[in-house]
């Protein structure tokens, strides 16, 4: 039961190039987006979708492996947890976001076979 109080998976498409970022020459972080989309039907009848981005990140050998085979476009599955930071932004204003730190990721798109 404990796996669960603080679980997020997700599957959708990378939205952009994972960033890569080291700290003190050591230490790996990838930043990247992700977007899924949901399908419904509308009161009118017709078919909509709502298309939610998220922000992962992911520390370490994980981060690596992303920066390594991931890029945007592809789409893929993460499982890791939520997670939220507060920072001064450029205007001296407190923000607030949202991210997944990412534990475990799932790589759907395939590479394409050459044909020799």
């Amino acid at each position: 039961m404990n796996q669960m109080k603080n679980n997020v998976q997700l599957m959708g498409f990378v939205g952009r190039d994972p960033e890569i970022l080291s700290f003190n020459g050591d230490k790996q972080m990838v930043k990247l987006s992700l977007a899924t989309s949901d399908r419904y039907l509308s009161t009118t009848g017709e078919y909509k979708s709502d298309t939610q981005w998220h922000t992962a990140v992911a520390w370490g050998k994980t981060a690596e492996f992303i920066h390594q085979n991931i890029k945007k476009g592809n789409e893929m599955a993460i499982n890791g947890r939520l997670q939220y930071r507060t920072f001064e932004n450029k205007n001296g204003n407190k923000q607030t976001v949202a991210e997944i730190i990412v534990s475990e990721f799932v790589k759907i798109t395939k590479e394409k076979e050459l044909p020799f």
